[in-house]
């Protein structure tokens, strides 16, 4: 029966699934794992509390929530989009493309750009919104708003997810690594980070396409309205 152990994991893929809370899901499954392993409540509540405990630095990102809203409230936003207004010609889908290129090599260095409470939202989300106002001078609607906003956070997310593996002392490189050597593989971290490379360039290269279409539909969009 050893296989019941493995309860957390199905704990955890059917409350992705069903969307409930991930921390309550999360919290549950490891309870039920220790439940059925023969620890008691007590244990796994020490078990949890070492490892948050351990772990407290993870919560750090927390300070950096009133240091942007004090850059948002002292006109950060404003002199975004007053950069935009200034380069002339640069698309909402461009802007993105060279963030996305930006977010790539900062991942190759390991250099940490502050995601999307430091970054995307007071800077890149804005100065995109600005330059597809400049694509559309008869002004967005709100579903437009949303894509834009979308994107700005999809851009980040491609970004960090394809960029991150590059480093060869990544934490994700190490893991693999790990996992390669216990399975009886051999591989480097120098190995798996020139195996990311050019996962990453297709990745810019698809994401480029995916960010101009967006330029596309609006300038579509915007001849559609100038028409009426």
């Amino acid at each position: 029966m050893e296989w019941i152990k493995l309860i957390g994991i199905l704990i955890i893929v059917l409350g992705f699934v069903l969307k409930f809370d991930t921390l309550a899901t999360v919290i549950l499954a490891g309870l039920a794992t220790a439940l059925v392993s023969g620890l008691s409540i007590n244990d796994f509540l020490t078990t949890l509390g070492e490892a948050y405990s351990n772990q407290r630095l993870v919560s750090l990102f927390f300070l950096a929530l009133p240091m942007i809203g004090l850059a948002e409230s002292y006109g950060l936003k404003q002199e975004a989009i007053r950069l935009i207004g200034k380069l002339k010609g640069l698309t909402t889908g461009w802007l993105y493309s060279l963030y996305m290129l930006i977010r790539l090599v900062a991942g190759l260095f390991s250099i940490r750009l502050g995601g999307h409470p430091q970054f995307v939202r007071p800077l890149i989300y804005p100065m995109g919104e600005a330059a597809a106002k400049l694509t559309k001078s008869n002004g967005l609607s709100d579903e437009e708003v949303e894509v834009i906003k979308a994107r700005a956070a999809a851009n980040e997310n491609f970004g960090n997810f394809f960029g991150q593996n590059t480093f060869l002392g990544s934490a994700g490189v190490l893991l693999i690594v790990g996992t390669l050597t216990e399975l009886g593989f051999k591989g480097t971290p120098a190995q798996i980070a020139q195996a990311s490379m050019p996962v990453a360039v297709i990745s810019l290269i698809v994401v480029v396409i995916y960010n101009l279409t967006l330029d596309v539909k609006l300038k579509h969009q915007a001849k559609k309205e100038d028409k009426r």
